[in-house]
């Protein structure tokens, strides 16, 4: 194996593509955004992500890594193309049926065809395979086909994508052994070879498994909150226990990952997957509670001018995408009683369909802070601006990160018992 093309420069494509290509090998990153490549190409990104500017300018200066709009002759293909849902929460996989499209007139006998994108349950030997067939080709002994779900940190993928276990599920035992040997080249950790509908479940169960685990711990959130208790408090002592692992509360669940993968569980075996669905339920109904808190604070304002900090769904990054946060932040902006300023350090404004303001001009004179991201600017709060600039200086931090500050009344989503509104 000497040449890689990499279909998709999004949050993993392009890390994958870095990857390989500082292991020495010849890539080329495709994707449609045209923007995206002439970027790549002078050795720029337009994603956020540790480490990983300083490793694409080093092996687009040394010739192993280059963009393009269209595929090319390669040993080995990589899809890594987004997976949205449709309104009825369905998987939508048309961004992988058209890049496999894509690859279809420079495959050979002898390629190796992975699909990193999260997908549906045996979406490969149903979707994927047969795409392949009406090409020509046998997809079980002609290329070999295969699922290798990315299971990587944002803020970590350099590491993860390294060092994390990889599991890789062929439509035969051969394609699992030849994709499994294309990761083997890069990867420190276990590569584990399996059938691909094994591989799609266990990323989909993987992402199921703590989508539940926080339900569990935002319902905590709810219960606390009619009975007055310290959720935080309890899933602290709660978690002494050697087999108890509850998750964080928060304003909901974000991300292309744990807001989106068990609906393809779901629409695979609806009468199956109750208390998936219900788990989806709570966390989809978390920026509600969010707003009804936001509501219960500023209930004898009259026209409260609302700072919310945060729109990623997880801190130290820029993906927004599924995030919560952003909701909230959108429904607060759109109704006309509140006034809105919104800050994150970490996104930029063509992400956002609303103004975004510096930290300085969002707590002028603002009644309340919402924390809706744990950024690491938000874990290290300047107090003393806060009480000079705020009318009133309060916090609600629904990420429970946000340090004891002197004379500000902060409040946590897991630890409402004493809340109060706020008064001119």
């Amino acid at each position: 194996m000497k040449k890689i093309c990499v279909v998709g420069l999004g949050y993993i494509g392009l890390p994958t593509s870095a990857i390989f290509a500082r292991a020495g090998y010849e890539v080329v990153g495709v994707d449609v955004n045209q923007k995206v490549i002439d970027l790549l190409n002078k050795g720029e990104i337009h994603i956020e992500e540790v480490g990983l500017p300083e490793l694409v300018k080093e092996v687009v200066e040394n010739g192993k890594l280059r963009g393009a709009t269209s595929p090319e002759d390669a040993d080995a293909f990589i899809i890594a193309v987004p997976t949205p849902i449709h309104d009825d929460y369905t998987a939508n996989v048309d961004y992988v049926v058209n890049a496999t499209k894509a690859i279809l007139p420079y495959l050979k006998k002898g390629n190796v065809v992975i699909v990193e994108s999260t997908i549906p349950p045996r979406t490969m030997d149903d979707v994927v395979a047969p795409i392949i067939q009406e090409h020509g080709f046998d997809p079980y002994t002609d290329v070999h086909l295969a699922h290798c779900p990315e299971r990587v940190l944002p803020g970590r993928i350099l590491i993860e994508l390294i060092e994390n276990t990889r599991i890789v599920g062929g439509i035969s035992p051969e394609a699992s052994k030849q994709a499994g040997d294309v990761y083997r080249a890069v990867v420190t950790g276990d590569v584990i070879e399996t059938e691909a509908v094994t591989a799609e479940m266990s990323k989909l169960m993987e992402n199921t498994f703590r989508d539940v685990n926080i339900a569990l711990a935002n319902e905590l959130v709810k219960i606390s909150a009619k009975l007055g208790v310290n959720a935080h408090n309890v899933i602290e002592l709660a978690n002494k226990h050697p087999r108890v692992n509850i998750h964080q509360p928060g304003p909901g669940v974000g991300g292309h990952c744990l807001a989106v993968d068990p609906y393809f569980i779901v629409e695979k075996a609806v009468e199956e997957s109750p208390l998936i669905q219900t788990s989806r339920k709570i966390n989809n109904s978390m920026p509600h509670f969010v707003i009804e808190q936001v509501n219960r604070l500023t209930c004898e304002l009259e026209n409260p001018k609302i700072a919310v900090f945060g729109l990623t769904y997880k801190g130290n990054i820029d993906d927004v995408r599924e995030s919560p946060a952003l909701d909230i932040a959108k429904d607060l902006v759109d109704n006309t009683r509140y006034h809105v300023s919104v800050y994150d350090p970490h996104v930029r404004d063509e992400q956002v369909s609303f103004k975004l303001d510096t930290f300085e001009d969002a707590i002028d004179g603002a009644h309340l802070v919402l924390v809706l991201a744990d950024h690491n600017e938000f874990k290290n709060l300047n107090g003393d601006a806060l009480v000079k600039q705020m009318k009133s200086p309060v916090i609600f931090d629904t990420k429970n990160c946000v340090p004891d500050l002197q004379e500000l009344l902060i409040y946590r989503i897991g630890d409402l018992t004493n809340l109060k509104a706020i008064q001119e």
